[in-house]
C-alpha cells in the first residue's frame, strides 16, 4: 500500500461543553487544543451537542413556548393592504 494517500489516525478527545463528558477515541481531525490524558496526548474537539446532551439520546422533554408563533409568522409575512 502506498503510505502518502490514506489519512492519518489522531487520538482525540470530544467534549461536550454541557455535560464536561469527554469522549477518547481516534479520529482523523485535529485541534490547536491539545490534552494529555493518561500519558497520551489528545487533540480537544469542544462540541456543543453530543448524545449526552441531546435531548432525543436523554429522554429529556423540552417544552418549546408555541403561543404566538403563527401570530408572528403573519406579522413577519402580512403583505400591506390598501385602504380606500
Amino acid at each position: 500500500m502506498k503510505t502518502e494517500g490514506h489519512p492519518v489516525l489522531n487520538h482525540v478527545c470530544f467534549l461536550d461543553i454541557g455535560t464536561g463528558k469527554k469522549f477518547l477515541t481516534k479520529s482523523t481531525m485535529k485541534s490547536a487544543r491539545t490534552e494529555k490524558i493518561d500519558g497520551q496526548d489528545y487533540f480537544v474537539i469542544v462540541r456543543d451537542v453530543t448524545m449526552d446532551s441531546h435531548p432525543a439520546y436523554t429522554g429529556e422533554k423540552r417544552m418549546v413556548d408555541t403561543a404566538g408563533r403563527v401570530e408572528k409568522f403573519t406579522t413577519k409575512f402580512k403583505r400591506a393592504t390598501k385602504v380606500k
